[in-house]
């Protein structure tokens, strides 16, 4: 069987591409996210290294070397053997990149106050950050096989801040204080909260919200994981089992913390998923989702009665009431520039307290940031979704489906707080439009997506192409084992 460059038919879904590996990946890309993501995670958002104040968290440090290797890998690409893929995710982001410069040189150029400078530094340099992870992410992963990896590792890696969170309500502590010891860290603030008689935790993000958007956002990508053993169609049904149990951890810790922000985002993930899940199992994840809410509220009295105060309460509710108020205010704010804003950082929390990222970036970089914004939100959703529309692989497909939901489940949390400012869901939300823009280009090994620039040269004889058959195209009984070919044009 022949199997042919970007804009030629490929009769089967390209999972280990080594060609594209040596002509157009930016390094290991997978194993330079992965360590993002450890860093992102595993380490509190709170810590930092000592002397370098908010620049010190690792993960952005992590990011600003991302962004540094991705530049130099450019500059030194040689004309490559397989032609671009079209991702308009970049291209939102570049014009949002620009519209962030734009509106910090103003900002800067007007003069600021001493005390805003430092902020608006920080904002621009995580942006640069995030930038660095985003474009690794889109030059360096595309195969099947390294999208699923990474999209793998951030399900594990939202459970165990699940399984992290629980620990901290049954406890009630915030077990990370040792890092305030650890030489050469400074621990800021962060911990459990209380709400209505109730621990909330945050286990490694700095404010209950953060962690309940991260789970939210790794909720769809759980539940993609457990439909299809782990994106290892080889792997055994235990595999399942163990998602089965990671989502229904994230779902425990999102339903108990009693959180208007994470039973909407738990909502729109679950509801968002139903669609994906094929229709003979359909009933029984719905049924399942039932009973554990039943027995949630079997074992902790008061949680249905304190779930439904939160809604029908909602109109008197201090949060609720701060919010609406604030969104009164937003064109006062904004008056001073609408089209680009006051500059990227510099609205601090002594002017007023939003909750909600939309107003800020309006705020911040005006009408035509958000529009820009916004644009990376939609492009990406749509990468996802038309690579999951257009690709024949069952794999692929659902993964973008999840990458897509998880987007929207993001964007939608926004409005409920400042998520940008937050280290966590910052990174994590570049990681995930990464992502959706990684498996487009997946996608288009089968030649359906479009391309850019001119058609380039074909494969060589000693270029491998690995592929694995598609799961729906196997006939009954034939046991699902890798395969290889080799091509030759």
């Amino acid at each position: 069987m022949t199997v042919t460059t970007f804009g030629r038919q490929i009769p089967r879904p390209a999972t280990g591409h080594t060609a594209l590996a040596r002509a157009n990946r930016v390094g290991d890309a997978t194993s330079l996210v992965t360590v993002y993501l450890v860093l992102l995670l595993a380490i509190p958002s709170n810590v930092t290294i000592t002397g370098l104040g908010s620049l010190g968290r690792p993960a952005l440090l992590w990011g600003l070397a991302l962004f540094v290797f991705w530049a130099v890998s450019r500059l030194q690409w040689r004309t490559v053997d397989v032609e671009r893929v079209s991702q308009p995710v970049r291209f939102a982001f570049v014009v949002y990149f620009v519209i962030v410069l734009v509106s910090f040189a103003a900002a800067m150029l007007r003069g600021q106050p001493a005390d805003q400078i430092s902020p608006a530094i920080t904002w621009v340099v995580g942006l640069v950050s995030s930038a660095g992870v985003l474009l690794v992410i889109l030059d360096g992963v595309q195969t099947m096989r390294d999208v699923s990896r990474l999209v793998r590792r951030v399900g594990i890696g939202v459970a165990l801040l699940a399984a992290l969170a629980l620990v901290q309500v049954v406890t009630q502590q915030y077990l990370l204080d040792f890092w305030g010891s650890v030489p050469g860290f400074t621990l800021g603030f962060g911990g459990v909260a209380e709400r209505n008689g109730s621990i909330r935790a945050s286990a490694t993000a700095t404010h209950p919200l953060e962690l309940v958007t991260t789970l939210n956002a790794g909720l769809s990508i759980c539940i993609a994981a457990a439909l299809t053993r782990g994106f290892r169609p080889g792997a055994s049904k235990s595999a399942s089992l163990w998602w089965w149990a990671a989502t229904a951890l994230i779902a425990v810790v999102a339903l108990t913390g009693l959180s208007r922000s994470a039973m909407i985002g738990f909502a729109v993930a679950v509801l968002a998923m139903i669609p994906a899940i094929p229709a003979r199992y359909r009933v029984q994840v719905v049924a399942g989702g039932v009973v554990l809410v039943g027995v949630l509220i079997a074992a902790i009295p008061g949680l249905a009665g304190a779930t439904a105060r939160l809604f029908t309460g909602a109109a008197e509710d201090g949060s609720t009431l701060s919010r609406t108020d604030a969104l009164a205010r937003l064109t006062e704010f904004m008056s001073p520039s609408p089209l680009i804003g006051i500059g990227s950082g510099t609205f601090l929390p002594r002017y007023y307290i939003f909750d909600n990222q939309w107003a800020i970036t309006a705020i911040e970089v005006g009408v035509i940031g958000v529009v820009a914004f916004g644009a990376i939100l939609v492009t990406a959703m749509w990468s996802a979704w038309d690579a999951r529309r257009r690709s024949t692989w069952p794999d692929a497909r659902l993964v973008g489906h999840a990458l897509a939901a998880s987007v929207l489940n993001v964007g939608l949390l926004f409005a409920f707080f400042d998520g940008l400012a937050f280290p966590i869901t910052a990174g994590l939300l570049f990681v995930l439009v990464g992502l959706c823009g990684a498996i487009r280009t997946v996608a288009a090994a089968n030649g359906t997506v479009p391309v850019w620039g001119p058609r380039s040269s074909a494969l060589t004889a000693r270029d491998e192409v690995r592929v694995y058959e598609p799961i729906a195209a196997e006939p009954a009984g034939t046991s699902r084992r890798r395969r290889s070919q080799s091509s030759a044009d």
